[in-house]
């Protein structure tokens, strides 16, 4: 397959990952509109990796892999965290973790 129908599919995961993080006030949607906005680059990353002919990108892809779910343990622990000191989770009114 040509690398034109790999970046078409990277572009549209990337931007519903946009869409949610802007649109939700979830936490935990908004953890995983963001795990879709990296994997919309980690398939941007492998396309181009393919196309050149290299592992340099399928390489960066695993790193990113491993950093989202670095991200995720320490999102989650934090929400459960939040949950159970009975604090609200809404995003735009979460207070507590600011100095």
């Amino acid at each position: 397959m040509n690398i034109s129908w790999y970046l078409p599919v990277s572009a549209i995961v990337f931007s519903l990952g946009v869409a949610g993080v802007i649109a939700r006030r979830n936490p935990l949607v908004v953890l995983l509109c963001l795990e879709l906005m990296l994997n919309g680059g980690n398939l941007a990353l492998v396309a181009f990796a393919r196309m050149w002919g290299n592992g340099d990108g399928q390489i960066l892809a695993l790193v990113v892999m491993t950093v989202a779910a670095c991200e995720v343990a320490i999102g989650l622990g934090m929400i459960v965290a939040l949950y159970r000191q009975k604090i609200p989770v809404d995003v735009d009114e979460l207070r507590e973790l600011q100095g």
